[in-house]
């Protein structure tokens, strides 16, 4: 599914350049054997910290020496570092590959349907992003992770949308359990272009973007299925004329009046540079835009709170990105590959890190939601409470074009086709043009 190829020249160069990537090498006394994984490079520091300490205490239990590379996804580096030991038949042991990448490897990753089976059954079920990516032919092909796994729902501004929108969002969802507030069964699409309206014309519009990156394809996504909509069906039919589809984008027309003037322009780091600079109210994004502000915008920081997408006629569908830990069929050393990756998801393992990087990680087992690990992270203490999905959402994880089959669904979601519909919408397109346009794309990608 992955359009990258690497020649067998450009492998061998890969390979050499990821040696010299930095590492962890640890050795034991008296080592029983030697394992290699890379793990994707944090973007908090102290989260690679903990995961190093982790690694050093299986390999000093198990007296097997693991060497650990950490690689940077700036500059596509995990991608081609995955394309180029596949291609070559050599490589690490266990590597972090993500998303879309699971299915576009899974003959050559190693099933583990024995892990994932014991971690269902210490922490419950998987959700069900980490279930489309990570299954094939209804076998696993790789462990769901916590790490780097993360959503991106609203993160809002509390002051300007009490001021200018009249939403209390501490109150809407409270740093604690309990039953689904009045104001979080009111937090709907249309509670939300209202909210949208008024803050455009406050001077602090909301900071949803249009371009075709990732985040504007997920935020997109999940407006599109809190109404049902899909382009493209789990039978791989082109749905795009539905009236499902025609409802979302009647919505999304009038939501896009009151984005930003250029917000056809926006990538992934657009809206975090929009909440930190103080000129929004409100993005779709995991709490990294947040922790960015803690260190320099910190009057901005304790003013920011996390809370679920809002519900369409179909629900709440929270953008949700996974990563995974997959091990290769030609690894050196399979047994105590498992064995480490098994370890790492303990949920002692999982809280340690997810605590060390602010709570930016999520655990893909239904039980480990229920953690403490987002309790007391600030500022504002709880700021990050309701991050993870926790019962009283009533919200699920969503990926955009699931459940589309995986092959068409990674060629709609690279291409950002939901975006481009909006952006088309924004510079004044008709709905049938929007359409008909979409209908010329589908169709090249089936």
């Amino acid at each position: 599914m992955s359009t990258t190829r690497v020649t067998r020249r450009t492998a061998l160069k890969i390979g050499a350049a990821t040696a010299a990537l930095p590492l962890v090498h640890i050795r034991t006394a008296g080592a029983a054997g030697k394992v290699s994984i890379f793990f994707w490079d944090h973007w908090v520091p102290a989260g690679n910290d903990v995961i190093k300490k982790q690694v050093a205490a299986w390999s000093e239990k198990n007296k097997v020496d693991v060497q650990a590379d950490f690689i940077t996804s700036m500059g596509n580096q995990t991608l081609l570092t995955i394309n180029a030991e596949a291609q070559a038949k050599r490589g690490h042991d266990v590597i972090t590959i993500g998303n879309w990448l699971v299915r576009d490897q899974a003959d050559l990753l190693e099933p583990v349907d024995d892990i994932v089976g014991r971690l269902e059954k210490q922490y419950g079920p998987a959700n069900r992003v980490a279930n489309y990516f990570g299954k094939a032919k209804n076998k696993w092909a790789a462990v769901p992770s916590s790490w780097g796994t993360q959503n991106k729902g609203p993160a809002g501004r509390i002051s300007l949308l009490k001021q200018h929108a009249g939403i209390d969002i501490q109150k809407m969802y409270p740093a604690a359990d309990g039953a689904e507030t009045p104001e979080a069964k009111a937090w709907t699409l249309d509670a939300m272009l209202k909210a949208a309206e008024a803050m455009h014309k406050a001077g602090f519009p909301f900071g949803i973007g249009l371009g075709t990156t990732a985040d504007n394809v997920d935020t997109a996504g999940s407006i599109f299925a809190s109404f049902g909509a899909e382009l493209v069906d789990a039978d791989g039919k082109i749905q795009i004329k539905s009236a499902a589809v025609r409802q979302a984008l009647e919505y999304c027309q009038k939501l896009v009046k009151f984005l930003p003037d250029d917000a056809q322009s926006w990538d992934d780091a657009s809206n975090n540079r929009a909440l930190i600079s103080g000129k929004s109210a409100l993005i779709y994004n995991p709490p990294s835009a947040w922790a960015v502000a803690v260190r320099d915008a910190p009057d901005v920081a304790k003013d920011c709170w996390h809370f679920p997408v809002p519900a369409g006629p179909k629900g709440r569908f929270v953008p949700h990105n996974i990563n995974f830990w997959g091990i290769w069929q030609f690894a050196q050393n399979k047994s105590a590959a498992k064995d480490l990756v098994e370890y790492l998801m303990q949920i002692e393992n999982v809280d340690a890190r997810s605590l060390a990087v602010l709570g930016y990680d999520l655990p893909p087992f239904q039980k480990m939601n229920e953690s403490k690990v987002w309790d007391n992270i600030g500022p504002p203490t709880g700021s990050v409470y309701n991050y993870p999905v926790r019962k009283q959402h009533n919200a699920i994880e969503h990926v955009a074009h699931m459940p589309a089959p995986a092959d068409i669904a990674v060629q709609i979601y690279n291409r950002g086709t939901l975006p481009t519909m909006l952006a088309k919408l924004k510079s004044g397109e008709s709905i049938d043009a929007v359409i008909n346009w979409g209908t010329k794309e589908l169709e090249g990608f089936l």
